[in-house]
């Protein structure tokens, strides 16, 4: 016989506790070090399309923007599948809008066949991520040693205040305008992500399968718990 006390299962680490993000806070992300990133949003081009002249520009453009950097980044390829609520949304106003009932057929079917499309040939949309770091300490000073320790050591919380989460916030946007205007010069168009799409974009990376059945909500709609 087991004591009621063995047989109680033990409430589990959240997951959240392994991960290194303190909050999301006015399009910014706070690590739990005190560190911000700023995540862009990067278009693309199709360089085999390009003429020879045109693919050699753009190869000395990247290695101009790469020797402008004094700083890391981080490129981040993501693969999803595409998401068509909102067009589907948009196809069901208009099939009740819509006073022919032939026409109204014929949007009943061809939102049918569109489900049907992406659901069967699961297709799959890419996105370009580039991640801007800012450390106001300079991580890149640490030696070795202190990398290594700064990985295995446990995760400390640092709470920013207002006053110093507005001056990093403020250094971290010159570095990100400085990468806009660098990937500018090969063509390429760049948003920053704001609070919204960044909470979005980390529930779709740690919650691939969730991600498929629940949509996220709005920030204001969120619930946090305190």
């Amino acid at each position: 016989m087991q004591s009621k006390k063995l047989t109680k299962s033990k409430p589990g680490v959240p997951a959240q506790s392994y991960l290194n993000i303190a909050e999301v806070r006015e399009d910014a992300v706070v690590l739990r070090d005190g560190t911000m990133r700023a995540v862009l949003l990067v278009s693309s081009i199709n360089f085999a399309l390009k003429s020879e002249d045109e693919q050699t520009a753009i190869v000395q453009a990247y290695m101009q923007f790469l020797n402008s950097l004094d700083f890391p980044i981080q490129v981040i390829i993501q693969s999803r599948r595409m998401n068509i609520d909102e067009y589907m949304n948009k196809l069901k106003e208009a099939e009740v809008g819509q006073k022919n009932e032939l026409l109204r057929n014929q949007i009943v079917d061809y939102r049918s066949y569109v489900r049907q499309l992406v659901d069967l040939a699961e297709i799959m949309q890419k996105r370009f991520y580039l991640v801007v770091p800012y450390d106001p300490s300079y991580e890149g000073k640490k030696g070795f040693m202190d990398r290594i320790n700064s990985v295995f050591s446990p995760l400390v919380t640092m709470h920013l205040t207002d006053e110093r989460f507005k001056t990093h916030k403020t250094a971290l946007m010159l570095r990100v305008n400085n990468v806009i205007a660098g990937l500018q010069g090969m063509s390429l168009n760049a948003v920053m992500l704001d609070t919204q799409s960044l909470i979005e974009l980390y529930y779709t990376v740690y919650n691939p399968e969730l991600f498929e059945t629940e949509r996220m909500v709005e920030v204001g709609k969120l619930q946090i718990e305190g």
